[in-house]
């Protein structure tokens, strides 16, 4: 069988050439080194388009979500909030996407469905598949242990271990954030500057340092006997994907995870704004937040959002970036339901989001006795919050301003949702994914 790839992000169409090639890691946002293998020619092609890039606002300019529109542009006003994107699937069906306010309000660009977002934690999930992925593939165990000679991270770097209970350490203590590790002593993934200096490296530190700091100081209670939300666990779970999988962590979860969920804009952020990806919005913060010293030691003061917080080594615990329409096709490849096919079986995503009280699910936040599954994040400049409703409604909340809320400001989200959707009677019955070409069938894309 003869195989194309066309890949279009952001207006533009990059041929690949038969058998092998590399690719340019500015268009795709993967190192230089990835390579595509396709066996074909140029009468067979494919097209793979993004959610986010097949709709605009204006397919989402409805008379009966007047309403809706009105609540949500309200509390963006109240909770000074430069803009935002809101995406709604039913039974897996895309069916509202509409951005508002402003993706870059200095250069008075107006939010539209195409822009992307950091989504901070909500990452989590997409890693925790990602796990989850590997152990179906027998490549691992969630019970096996992370660290020493005969841990999964066994390279050199971290052995030096000073807390035995290290030792311990299993990949599901990590994935439900039980891993020994709190933040007591402030967050090691928001320490690139102190932690380079401890370590006696040259800031930011990067993850392998972050790692090697946690190793050298003693854990804060025995692996699996509590639970502390912990960053740096899934750090070392971004880890433990690459050395099993042998790939680096994004390529890994481009291709087995985003892509095979029909996910094609989704890739790891960046610090600074003069970096940012195509049609990534603008951050902001709230009036009065402080400015830190920049991430990568030189001293300037600078807001966490632009060039403070070093969002390039957050990987797998914060570093993504996409749309709501993009975040709601991955979650209909993981819910279990069956008009898009899962990636995972149904056994890994009941255990994913298996209710077990008083311990946090596995990738999700929280998933209730009524059968709600949630995912919360919160940056510097960003909120992000998905959640998956047992009536069968999806959806996603993006910002990309601060609140002074902080992580506590997903529950205001949460209210203003539920009450803009309950002002509309019958949401329309289409299904804006059909726009797309997701042919994964036809895209064979090999290390």
């Amino acid at each position: 069988m003869k195989y194309f790839i066309w890949i279009i992000i952001t207006g533009s169409i990059l041929l690949l050439k038969p058998w092998k090639f590399g690719l340019a890691g500015e268009f795709f946002y993967t190192p230089k080194n990835t390579t595509f293998i396709s066996s074909v020619d140029s009468s067979d092609s494919i097209y793979l388009l993004p959610a986010n890039q097949v709709i605009t606002n204006k397919d989402s300019e409805l008379e009966l979500t007047r309403k809706f529109d009105r609540i949500i542009e309200k509390f963006m006003h109240r909770w000074e909030i430069k803009g935002a994107s809101f995406a709604l699937m039913k039974n897996n069906h895309l069916i509202y996407s509409k951005g508002y306010g402003f993706a870059d309000l200095e250069a008075n660009i107006p939010m539209d469905v195409m822009h992307v977002f950091r989504i901070a934690s909500v990452s989590k999930l997409i890693t925790a598949v990602g796990i989850m992925k590997l152990q179906e593939e027998g490549k691992l165990r969630l019970d096996d242990y992370v660290f020493g000679s005969r841990g999964i991270l066994n390279d050199s770097i971290f052995l030096h271990i000073k807390d035995k209970r290290s030792y311990k350490i299993t990949v599901e203590n990590l994935l439900r954030h039980q891993g020994g590790y709190s933040i007591a002593y402030g967050d090691p993934m928001f320490c690139p500057v102190a932690i380079a200096e401890k370590m006696n490296v040259p800031p930011p530190a990067d993850l392998n340092t972050m790692i090697r700091f946690v190793l050298s100081r003693r854990l804060s209670y025995s692996p699996g006997k509590s639970t502390a939300y912990s960053n740096i666990g899934y750090g070392i779970l971004s880890k433990v994907i690459e050395k099993i999988s042998g790939e680096n962590y994004e390529t890994y979860i481009r291709k087995h995870v985003l892509l095979p969920a029909g996910c094609f804009d989704m890739h790891l952020g960046k610090n600074l704004y003069e970096n940012k990806l195509p049609n990534e919005v603008k951050y902001y913060e709230v009036s009065n937040a402080e400015l830190i010293p920049a991430c990568d030691g030189s001293g300037q003061m600078v807001p966490r959002s632009n060039g403070g917080n070093n969002i390039e080594e957050l990987y797998g615990a914060g570093g993504w970036v996409a749309s709501p329409s993009e975040l709601l096709r991955f979650l209909a490849a993981i819910d279990n339901h069956p008009e898009i096919p899962d990636i995972l079986n149904p056994v890994s995503i009941e255990y994913m989001t298996r209710h077990i009280p008083h311990t946090l699910p596995i990738g999700w936040i929280e998933t209730n006795s009524k059968g709600d599954w949630i995912r919360t994040g919160t940056l510097a400049g960003t909120s992000a919050l998905m959640k998956k409703q047992a009536d069968g409604y999806s959806w996603v909340f993006l910002t990309n301003t601060s609140s002074w809320k902080g992580s506590r400001f997903h529950y205001y989200i949460d209210t203003a949702i539920d009450r803009a959707m309950a002002t509309v009677t019958e949401w329309p019955q289409r299904n804006l994914f059909e726009m797309q070409n997701t042919d994964y069938e036809k895209l064979l894309v090999i290390q």
